[in-house]
């Protein structure tokens, strides 16, 4: 059961050689949603094997140019490689006018329809759910409007004990109810509750984005818990000032963010170009919290 995230760039306003600017990939059982794509997300794509035709859903934090420059790009390079899905792109409003502009300069169809849906910028949005997994968006404190992104999956079914339904000669049309938690009766009358019949399944697995935000404690109810959160970590903490300033955290205000949430793993990025050492942010930051992680392009994390 695969659910696993993959940087494909680390760095803030401006890329460097190593770091290019913000997007990251989460597979969520083989479904992939990519979340911001800043200039040369779909390089770093290529160059890790993940094939852009899968991403059918794409999140946009915020309108600064190293969270969505990529997504242009990207799109154009959709429609030659023949795409026909539907993408589905979730972002502030004026995206959908930006590209649009861009796809009136194209002097033939792109060969697919691209579905807007605008964000919001109060409380916990619902803006995706099928069987598996929902997803929701929820306002942080930038410069401009900017959201963060939580993905949950739903809880999973009951694994069945299959010794048990074969001695029992249980009848498949029984099996999908027990799996969803019915217990069972015999023809012959005996009763078996259903704890005896499953085993409990893999816990549900959740995923935290902070985009580009000052340290905003009214997140930490709706980040409780996840089994992984990135947020932005510009800045180290002496140079709180600026990141107040430009509305940015430090590394150690993301870890207290993760402390106050409890949550399981802390990722960091989205960090400054004057940092060649990032030792210093992973340091600072894991005085608060244990659990803390720095990203870079091509790292994968996968819940288990």
């Amino acid at each position: 059961m695969s659910f696993s995230l993959k940087i494909l760039g680390c760095s803030s306003a401006t890329p460097t050689p190593n770091r290019y600017s913000t997007a990251q990939v989460l597979n969520v059982l083989e479904r992939f949603f990519l979340i911001d794509c800043g200039e040369g997300a779909q390089i770093r794509m290529r160059q890790y094997k993940i094939n852009p035709l899968r991403i059918n859903h794409i999140f946009i934090s915020h309108l600064h140019g190293d969270h969505y420059l990529g997504l242009p790009g990207l799109i154009s390079s959709m429609g030659l490689q023949g795409r026909t899905n539907d993408l589905h792109i979730y972002a502030n409003h004026q995206l959908e006018t930006l590209i649009n502009c861009f796809l009136d300069t194209f002097d033939h169809p792109i060969g697919f329809n691209i579905i807007f849906h605008h964000l919001e910028y109060s409380g916990l949005n619902l803006l995706y759910e099928d069987d598996k997994l929902t997803i929701y968006s929820f306002p942080l404190r930038h410069r401009i409007p900017t959201c963060g992104f939580l993905f949950k999956e739903k809880n999973r079914l009951r694994h069945l004990n299959g010794e048990m339904a074969k001695a029992l000669e249980i009848p498949i049309s029984k099996l999908q109810s027990i799996k969803e938690g019915a217990d069972y009766t015999s023809p012959d009358g005996r009763f078996f509750e259903n704890k005896f019949l499953t085993k409990d399944p893999e816990p549900p697995h959740s995923y935290a984005f902070v985009s580009d935000t000052v340290k905003l404690n009214k997140i930490v109810p709706w980040i409780d818990g996840v089994d992984l959160l990135y947020h932005e970590a510009t800045y180290a903490n002496d140079n709180a000032e600026r990141a107040k300033t430009m509305h940015h955290s430090t590394a150690r205000q993301a870890a207290e963010i993760a402390a106050s949430a409890n949550v399981k793993r802390l990722l960091i990025g989205h960090y400054s170009n004057r940092y060649k050492d990032l030792t210093i942010l992973q340091n600072e930051a894991r005085q608060v919290f244990a659990e803390t992680y720095l990203t870079n392009d091509g790292d994968e994390f996968e819940v288990k």
